[in-house]
């Protein structure tokens, strides 16, 4: 996705044709190391000839440090399917960079090529075009820190460099700085605010830290400036689904296949929709496609094991996961292969050895995100708590709106929403809207009056109109539409102002199977404290303070209180129970909600095509020697 570089057929063509050209000029090099120039019996005239090549056909095409390394990857390896003794291979490939460069190389080797480029100081681009090519040599070689210490010189000498940026952002990627690989593509944005690729980047950056709400607006920038622009197209097909906006992520993969219809990506963005809407072997049929097309995709391998639960049988299976979580592949990548194969273990109970997977995988994935702020948390708890009290909240609220339309299901995350909203999504008069941004981008917007003081009557009915809006989009003829969006919690004050005829419901599982569920999971990096299990347990703690208050200050008809192992024993008393809250009558269909064709985009999206089920209560007990944080949440119940 993030610009693995941007393909440049090409390059490919011409990096291959000048190795079928320098072999075919003569006898196959030696296996000794020592370099053609001075090779016993080499031609001088065949390194002309192969200087020639270079600036005949390699050079014209002025490509981009992407396409520079491109052709130098397929030149390289084709003389080693050649049979060219590596560290020829070596030289050769140097002299061809340097010559791309605009190096002189002609009866020169490379060792002394390079005291010859330090003996001349020439000027700072000069030297930062040498850097570069240096550079992209080590991207061919997969050494990403060598490569990103290049570019970094690179732009010490030329800070105005575009692509360089580009290049360092990608590395910086490789090896999991993504904090400053997003500094970087912004940089070169506004270096080149023309190019699609750093656009692109920026936004793909900003979907993998979890600021999904941002990565629309970069993406659609670099579509703007190149409609076909595969990598920006796919990344916005991934936005688009994070944003619950389905129909629209689905054509955007569409229009990638269209382009490139053997994209891994875009079939498993494709793959996550069928998922997502219960079309589990349509889904596993994408993904395994993916996975014959590039058999080393650690995302379509990982994504394979989320469809059902797993087996013994799928041995086979984790051993290639293994394979492939232990090569070159990004720190993303292997996150997303550590949480698979943890997700094995657990299924076949080897529990130590799922742990150990998970571990592996937060650590990873704490990469994208930034650092849990348990001070921030406590004192947004503190403001919220001053500020929304009971006086406050009975009074009336000018610009509020007087609609019953929105419900919220909230609650931690992996506490059970998801089961709630598909109960209340499967009665014919409403309607689930999955996940939603909006109320924590409006109050991030408005931070930190929103947290210390009531919002203005004319902001309360921007909102309302705003958001109904949405839910109109959703489904226009709904009595009752759904946002499960578990961090609403921290927003009840608000939308109670804002809709004080919204019916709220918290759905409140065992705290330490909820807490584990999240370190299991490959969540959003935008969710900060669900890597660590001692920042799970302080989140949840102030979690407990919040909903506490809520239940004190919010008038008792708004707010419903569901535990889930309550909810999974008795089904059916307790789908009456929330239909009724919600003033709606009883349908036999809530008890079918497994039937229920809508798109569920969580992490739950295959459990709730499920029967009810309780193998999921107390699951926290063959862990209970890895996780002592959490060992202290068990008495926080409601």
């Amino acid at each position: 996705m993030l610009s693995k570089f941007f393909t440049a057929k090409r390059a490919v063509e011409v990096g291959t044709a000048l190795a079928d050209e320098f072999v075919a000029s003569g006898p196959a090099a030696p296996s000794s190391a020592v370099p053609p120039t001075q090779r016993p019996g080499q031609p001088q005239q065949r390194l002309q000839a192969f200087f020639q090549s270079i600036d005949r056909e390699a050079r014209p095409l002025q490509l981009g440090l992407y396409g520079r390394s491109r052709l130098v990857h397929s030149f390289k390896w084709k003389l080693l399917e050649k049979g060219i003794a590596a560290e020829t291979v070596d030289r050769l490939t140097q002299m061809l960079i340097l010559r791309l460069a605009g190096e002189e190389t002609e009866a020169q080797p490379a060792a002394e090529a390079s005291e010859a480029r330090t003996d001349r100081k020439h000027t700072s681009p000069r030297k930062a075009e040498a850097l570069l090519a240096q550079a992209d040599g080590y991207v061919t070689q997969n050494d990403y820190a060598q490569a990103a210490a290049l570019y970094m010189q690179a732009i010490e000498l030329n800070p105005r460099h575009a692509n360089a940026r580009i290049m360092l952002g990608a590395m910086l990627c490789k090896l999991g700085r993504y904090a400053e690989a997003e500094e970087h593509f912004r940089r070169a944005a506004v270096l080149n605010p023309r190019s699609p690729d750093a656009h692109s980047n920026v936004g793909t950056v900003l979907l993998w830290r979890g600021q999904v709400s941002e990565a629309e607006a970069p993406l659609r920038r670099a579509l703007k400036l190149s409609p076909k622009h595969l990598d920006a197209q796919v990344s916005l097909g991934r936005t688009l689904l994070a944003l619950g906006r389905v129909h629209e992520a689905k054509e955007a993969f569409r229009k990638a296949l269209a382009v490139a219809p053997m994209n891994i990506h875009a079939l498993m963005g494709l793959g996550d929709i069928a998922a997502a809407e219960g079309r589990m072997e349509e889904a596993e049929t994408l993904f395994k496609r993916a996975s014959e097309l590039q058999p080393r995709s650690a995302g379509a391998w990982a994504s394979l094991a989320a469809l059902r639960k797993m087996t013994r049988l799928d041995a086979a299976w984790l051993q290639e996961a293994e394979s492939i979580a232990g090569s070159s592949v990004a720190p993303f990548e292997e996150a997303k292969l550590r949480f698979a194969i943890g997700k094995y273990y657990d299924d076949i109970g080897e529990f130590a050895q799922a742990f150990r997977s998970y571990e592996r995988a937060n650590e990873l994935h704490k990469l994208a995100a930034a650092p849990y702020r348990k001070d921030l948390r406590t004192a947004f708890v503190d403001d919220i708590t001053r500020t929304y009290t009971r006086e406050r909240l009975s009074r009336a609220h000018p610009g509020s709106s007087d609609s019953a339309k929105p419900v919220f299901v909230v609650g931690m995350m992996r506490s059970g929403t998801s089961l709630v909203e598909q109960i209340i999504a499967s009665h014919p008069a409403a309607a689930g809207a999955g996940e939603m941004p909006f109320w924590s981008d409006a109050v991030r917007k408005r931070q930190p009056a929103a947290q210390r003081e009531l919002l203005s009557e004319q902001t309360r009915g921007q909102l309302s109109d705003a958001y109904l809006k949405i839910l109109d989009r959703c489904s226009s003829g709904a009595l009752r539409v759904v946002d499960k969006t578990a961090i609403n919690l921290d927003y009840l004050g608000i939308i109670h102002t804002t809709f004080p005829r919204a019916r709220m419901i918290h759905v409140q599982r065992n705290p330490i199977d909820t807490c584990l569920s999240c370190f299991f999971q490959e969540l959003s990096p935008a969710l900060t404290f669900t890597m660590d299990l001692s920042d799970l347990s302080h989140y949840y703690r102030e979690n407990h303070r919040l909903i506490s208050h809520w239940r004190t200050v919010l008038p008792p008809e708004t707010l419903l209180i569901v535990p889930y192992e309550d909810l999974v024993s008795d089904a059916e008393g307790w789908s009456r129970r929330i239909i009724d809250f919600l003033g709606l009558e009883w349908d036999p269909r809530c008890l079918e909600f497994g039937k229920t064709d809508r798109p569920v985009l969580t992490a739950s999206r295959w459990q709730v095509r499920q029967k009810i089920y309780t193998s999921s209560v107390e699951r926290w007990r063959p862990y209970k020697r890895f996780i002592g944080p959490l060992l202290g949440l068990e008495d926080l119940r409601l």
